[in-house]
């Protein structure tokens, strides 16, 4: 890596520069997120300043997600820094929600995985989403039905029959997050996702796929066959 402030460096290695010339799949993380944080701080490039900040967090998801007040520990970071990396992370959560809506329908596994690992795979709380689907499979409404501690989420089957009746639904993905990290499926996510497959056949919506999602991974009772496919 170059030295010295950026505008000191060769053109091709400047990262606005370099994503120019070659596309934003050729920069680093880092050279990325330079971008965003615009300028470094005294004796260090915004280059260098992103790579501290990637090494410190441990990833580049731990980043984007990261509390103010953990942010500004950080020599050089502040509102302002931070508010720029969260507006970046919130468009592309809106443009993966998009692309969900408007899919002609809701049947990639990763197009799933990566919306619901943005949308709830770093909360610190449980929270219990129910996408409802229509006949065609496409996407009517994800809608964040409960939301817990950060160990456990109540959820009642029969409020979900009732909110997938009203809004005419044809079947049902359901999904919730473990914010421990470990996205196995616990005793009692079994026995719910049992009961309420059943729950849902006696009105002839069938569950899809329960899905647990975490910042290190993702569970889908499909892909497990703990959910036959209908």
């Amino acid at each position: 890596m170059a030295q010295g402030g950026i505008k000191q460096w060769p053109k091709v290695l400047q990262p606005r520069e370099k994503l120019r010339l070659e596309g934003a799949r050729a920069l680093s993380d880092a050279e990325l997120l330079a971008i965003f944080l615009r300028v470094g701080v005294r004796g260090k490039s915004a280059v260098a300043l992103a790579q501290d900040l990637l090494l410190a967090f441990g990833s580049l998801a731990a980043l984007l997600t990261c509390s103010l007040e953990e942010i500004s520990k950080y020599h050089g970071m502040g509102l302002s820094k931070w508010a720029q990396i969260q507006a970046a992370y919130e468009l592309v959560k809106r443009s993966l929600e998009d692309a969900v809506h408007n899919s002609a329908s809701l049947t990639s596994p990763q197009q799933l995985k990566e919306f619901l690992q943005t949308q709830i795979g770093r909360l610190p709380h449980e929270v219990f989403l129910c996408l409802y689907l229509d006949s065609q499979n496409c996407l009517i409404e994800c809608q964040e039905l409960f939301r817990g501690s950060i160990t456990q989420t109540a959820v009642y089957p029969r409020e979900i029959l009732k909110e997938a009746l009203n809004r005419n639904a044809s079947a049902l993905i359901v999904a919730h997050n473990h914010p421990s990290g470990n996205p196995l499926p616990s005793a009692a996510d079994i026995a719910l996702t049992e009961t309420l497959h059943t729950a849902l056949q006696l009105v002839d919506i069938p569950l899809l796929d329960h899905c647990i999602v975490s910042h290190t991974g993702f569970f889908s009772f499909l892909d497990s066959g703990l959910i036959n496919k209908t």
